[in-house]
């Protein structure tokens, strides 16, 4: 198989940018409601403000004082906008039956049927597309190419986003050389915080310390999802992307959630939850 993942850098703020004819690389812009407060969460910075170190997610009171920065109030209509028009984008290059939207800015497309069709290589077929969001929404696009879903993840976030033309290739050889000895493993797809705690705790620090991990200890401390977590750090991912896109859960819940002013000590949770 030959899996693109599609992301769209920056993309609140980009939007915000594209729509004030500013380059998002060279502008420092912020999405976020200033009338809000100085606790109100920034839900998107600009390329530029990332290079000077700013966080992707912070609260306004955490942005540098900067009087250039630019605030732009969230606009979902306006990302749910263009997102729909990058996706008529993708379908000028596959079928609707082969891509999987995972997010707003976001998108796995399956090439495997359509290179005979093109005639050029993965990598060239990926320029051609970003070229094409591009030049329609003056968005800027990285890819990660791959045999599978995972592995077209892991090249988009670990090593496109660092490249020139913000395309990277990965197979078998370039995964074990340039993944497996990543820290911390939240930077691995699939993995998040407390999962790399305790991942930790087993003294796995990197895929290189859980590939030589028995598969018996990874299911006794994680169950079924030890085999997946071996099976990842061996680059193999066995759900396609057609199945990603028609996967419907079997359930559905609903929740209400607060969003802090600041962090909290554990002991206060309890009046928090009261008074919510």
């Amino acid at each position: 198989m030959t899996v693109f993942c599609i992301d769209l850098k920056s993309f609140y703020a980009s939007v915000e940018c594209a729509l004030r004819g500013l380059d998002p690389f060279e502008t420092k812009l912020v999405v976020a409601d200033k009338e809000r407060g100085p606790g109100s969460i920034v839900l998107a910075v600009t390329p530029k403000l990332k290079s000077m170190g700013v966080p992707s997610r912070c609260r306004i009171y955490e942005l540098p004082k900067d009087e250039e920065i630019i605030f732009a109030k969230p606009r979902m209509k306006k990302y749910i906008e263009f997102s729909t028009k990058i996706y008529k984008i993708y379908l000028n290059f596959v079928s609707k039956e082969d891509i999987h939207v995972y997010s707003i800015d976001e998108a796995f497309l399956d090439l495997t049927s359509y290179l005979k069709y093109y005639g050029k290589a993965p990598e060239e077929i990926a320029q051609a597309i970003i070229d094409a969001v591009y030049k329609e929404t003056r968005i800027t696009a990285s890819c990660g190419i791959g045999e599978n879903m995972f592995l077209a993840k892991v090249a988009l976030d670990i090593l496109a986003k660092e490249s020139p033309n913000h395309i990277a290739c990965i197979n078998q050889e370039i995964f074990r050389d340039k993944i497996w000895k990543v820290e911390p493993l939240t930077k691995i797809w699939g993995i998040g915080g407390r999962l790399e705690k305790r991942l930790r705790k087993m003294g796995i620090k990197n895929l290189a310390d859980l590939a030589h991990t028995p598969l018996e200890r990874l299911e006794k401390e994680f169950g079924i999802v030890g085999r997946e977590l071996l099976e990842h750090a061996f680059g193999i991912e066995r759900t396609t992307v057609q199945e990603a896109r028609n996967y419907i859960p079997e359930s559905r819940s609903f929740g209400r959630g607060q969003v802090l002013y600041e962090d909290y000590d554990p002991r206060d949770l309890e009046v928090v939850l009261i008074e919510t």
